[in-house]
């Protein structure tokens, strides 16, 4: 089985076909909407929040509410659908959050996006969620992970996951590789490409994006959508407070299964770190998504799908070659 990861790999350049990169459609149709790029923000809580989510809504992109504000769920899809934007929240298995499904099906409160997330989402508990949530809320789009693995793909699909999410522990803030000896960390690029095969449904590829290079690399090797954490992490509109350190800005992120996302150290999976302060997010979105179309055009393309026809080379001497980006 070939293994590599993103930064293994190049794609190799198709004939040029468009006359401007402005011509390059990036849309992506993922469940029942369409988005300007294949991209989600990580449904982390030093990544995104509430104000953050109804800009995304309103203005074209795709988000998934974090879960660590369990109370907040049911008045946040009904202000969403309040303000005429869609509702996408995340979910755990534990008891409560059958009380949730149970609650947001009574006062007829339908997510359009319902994402079921688990640190290792092949287990029996996170197939009884999504049948549950498919019997209660059958309108609603659900997406169910992590996996890494084929056989974990096909048996959330079969249990009637809408989508799948790929990628355990290759986070920048996921310390899950070193503290249990598993996952796809430094192979999730491979792991993805492996899971895409086996679906049937659409794939978002969780963690391991560092570039936006990355992105056209998701969608080659089967991604419908790309959840990404440390990038986005950082930006004026994601939570937390601005750090100065030596005459430089940054923000904190952390992971989800970290000890500053739990309150106690146990089970501890995720680390916390500074990264760059980024200022604002519409300009990150709008360089990853003229950085799409360059790829689109590099693949002889004038639309996602042409990223999925190119061939590719593994280049084990990384990409960089020793440069810095």
């Amino acid at each position: 089985m070939p293994v590599f990861d993103y930064e293994d790999i190049q794609l190799v350049p198709n004939k040029c076909i468009v006359k401007s990169r402005s011509e390059i459609d990036t849309r992506v149709k993922f469940g029942p909407m369409t988005f300007n790029i294949p991209v989600v923000p990580a449904n982390m809580q030093t990544v995104i929040d509430e104000d953050l989510a109804i800009w995304l809504a309103q203005n074209g992109y795709f988000y998934i509410m974090h879960r660590f504000e369990e109370n907040e769920r049911v008045p946040f899809v009904k202000k969403m659908h309040q303000l005429g934007l869609f509702a996408s929240i995340s979910v755990g298995v534990k008891p409560q959050e059958y009380q949730l499904i149970d609650q947001l099906a009574q006062e007829n409160l339908i997510p359009e996006y319902i994402t079921i997330d688990i640190a290792h989402g092949h287990s029996d508990t996170v197939i009884d969620m999504i049948k549950y949530i498919k019997a209660k809320l059958p309108g609603t789009f659900v997406i169910a992970g992590n996996v890494g693995t084929p056989e974990g793909v096909r048996e959330l699909e079969n249990a009637g996951a809408d989508a799948t999410k790929v990628g355990i522990g290759p986070g920048k803030a996921c310390i899950t590789k070193v503290k249990t000896g598993f996952g796809t960390g430094g192979w999730q690029l491979a792991a993805l490409r492996l899971c895409a095969k086996a679906a049937r449904k659409p794939i978002v590829a969780d963690g391991g994006i560092r570039t936006n290079g990355d992105i056209a690399k998701s969608v080659r090797f089967g991604a419908s959508m790309c959840m990404i954490g440390s990038i986005f992490a950082g930006h004026a509109e994601t939570p937390g407070e601005i750090i100065e350190q030596d005459g430089k800005k940054y923000k904190t992120y952390f992971g989800s299964a970290s000890q500053y996302q739990k309150g106690e150290y146990k089970n501890v999976e995720g680390k916390k770190l500074l990264v760059p302060y980024r200022g604002h997010i519409s300009d990150t979105l709008r360089e990853m998504q003229e950085d799409l179309q360059s790829s689109i055009s590099y693949a002889g393309g004038r639309d996602l799908a042409a990223l999925r026809k190119v061939d590719y080379v593994i280049v084990k001497n990384s990409i960089f070659n020793g440069d810095q980006y």
